[in-house]
């Protein structure tokens, strides 16, 4: 009986993308798969998505990675929130994961925060969340709350090297039998009935066949948009910042558990505390700040002296018009760019994955498997997209760059959220958002937008039970961060017990 031929699936491109593909479909498809990776040592990678958000210890657990082993290799730190300083004048807030206070029944908590603020009872929205109080404090704990059991489980994401973090994945995946060529792609071969790819031409006269195609190319994206043609949907209107630069700095002191993006006259930049160093860039539009200047910013606002020169990246904010088309598949840099204000790179990356997986064709790409594809990417990043732009809409500043920002239109969906919030205090999650109406919340109030309503069922209680209710939150926080250890012990004993860390 004849035995049929396995699926060969072909990665072009490694770096972050590559090995999470390659690492996610070795471990979960069967013997009749096989996995190849076309990589070259000489075309660099991005590797500015050092900062992530909690999804990514769904993957490592689904992998099998034992997590004070990734720690390890990585260089990582905990981070459980994101600081946003000075994207309104003098002001800073948090975006920290996880919950903010506690419903009531169908009461959202938001609306008996909207209450007690008008009352004049209630502390700003960071006393009610764990995680923002455990951040501003440089405190990390695992698993559930120890002093009461009504306070929720922290949820964390990390800081690491994505270079390191890249390798780690490659020696996992080739373990498992994946398959590295090194080489570059000097062409691609097309079927001339259908068009879809066939095989990649290597450098030394090689030729790699494959069934499907994930092109993890980068910004070059040498299949999905060389070869194939498709388009890319250009989003600089809402998002005009089009040029970053990326410098590591020596340990930071300040060994934080969080993220911060410090927001200037014509962008931000953002500071992510390692082990072994600390990752720095400023992302700036190049219509209201020279290369210069922006180099010499980003050198000035450094908390510890620079290891290196900076490093600079072009790019145009946007995704490709389709990310499936014929036999190959956009993953990362090649599906499109959004600036990494809110960690997401990494996370795209890891949901696109778990989208070829859920949708994997087989032989026969079917084409609603392509079109479902599509939308829920699509999707995807526009509710990511919509979720940045709120940071540069709602601000105070006085810059050209700030300015244009708050006067410009914003895309439908997102002006009918923040009418919906002024209106009543209310946020519906839509379809495909990544981000939860907690996560919004945050962003709205920190931003300043005010509601100017609430749910009426938040006025039924008297004002001394509202106020007892805030005050037992945040004491109730308060308490359970005390016990907590510090960050810098917490990555000592967990992962790096050698590592040279400031407390």
């Amino acid at each position: 009986m004849a035995t049929a031929a396995p699926y060969r699936i072909v990665v072009a491109g490694g770096g972050t993308a590559g090995w999470m593909a390659a690492a996610a479909l070795i471990r979960f498809l069967g013997p009749g798969f096989t996995v190849t990776v076309i990589e070259s040592e000489a075309i660099g990678t991005v590797g500015v998505g050092e900062a992530t958000i909690p999804q990514i210890r769904m993957f490592n657990a689904s992998l099998g990675i034992d997590e004070d082993a990734f720690v390890a290799a990585t260089q990582a730190s905990y981070k459980l929130a994101i600081e946003f300083v000075g994207w309104t004048k003098g002001g800073r807030y948090m975006h920290a994961f996880g919950d903010v206070g506690r419903d009531n029944g169908l009461l959202a908590f938001r609306h008996t925060w909207l209450r007690g603020l008008t009352e004049g009872v209630a502390e700003p929205l960071a006393a009610y969340s764990l995680n923002n109080v455990a951040a501003l404090a440089n405190r990390m704990q695992r698993g559930p709350a120890r002093t009461a059991r009504v306070l929720p489980e922290m949820p964390y994401a990390f800081h690491f090297d994505a270079g390191l973090y890249a390798r780690f994945l490659r020696d996992y995946a080739e373990a498992r039998g994946v398959v590295r060529h090194e080489g570059r792609i000097e062409a691609v071969a097309r079927n001339g009935e259908h068009g879809e790819l066939v095989a990649l031409h290597l450098d030394g006269d090689r030729r790699i066949e494959g069934d499907l195609f994930l092109d993890c190319t980068g910004f070059h994206a040498r299949l999905i948009g060389a070869a194939m043609g498709v388009g890319y949907q250009d989003w600089t209107y809402w998002l005009p910042c089009d040029r970053a630069l990326a410098v590591p700095s020596a340990r930071a002191r300040d060994f934080t558990p969080y993220t911060r993006a410090t927001a200037h006259d014509a962008g931000w930049q953002w500071r992510i505390p390692l082990q072994h160093r600390t990752g720095n860039g400023i992302v700036y539009s190049s219509r209201h700040l020279s290369d210069d200047e922006a180099a010499a910013r980003l050198l000035a606002g450094l908390d510890e002296p620079a290891l290196a020169d900076p490093r600079p990246l072009r790019f145009l904010a946007g995704r490709r018009e389709v990310c499936w088309a014929g036999n190959v598949i956009a993953l990362g840099l090649s599906s499109g760019f959004l600036e990494p204000l809110e960690s997401t790179s990494i996370h795209l990356i890891q949901s696109a994955v778990e989208r070829v997986l859920k949708l994997l064709p087989g032989r026969r790409a079917l084409a609603p498997l392509r079109d479902s594809y599509n939308r829920q990417a699509a999707l995807e990043m526009e509710r990511i997209r919509d979720f940045l732009i709120l940071h540069y809409c709602a601000n105070d500043r006085d810059e050209p760059f700030w300015r244009e920002r708050r006067e410009s239109p914003l895309p439908n969906g997102l002006a009918e959220k923040i009418a919906l919030w002024r209106a009543s205090g209310e946020i519906v999650r839509e379809e495909g958002d990544l981000f939860s109406d907690v996560a919004w919340l945050q962003v709205l109030a920190g931003q300043g937008i005010a509601a100017e309503g609430h749910h009426p069922l938040a006025d039924q209680p008297p004002v001394a039970q509202i106020a007892e209710y805030l005050d037992l939150l945040a004491k109730l926080n308060a308490r359970e961060v005390a016990q907590m250890s510090p960050h810098s012990d917490f990555v000592r004993a967990h992962g790096a017990p050698d590592a040279e860390i400031a407390a």
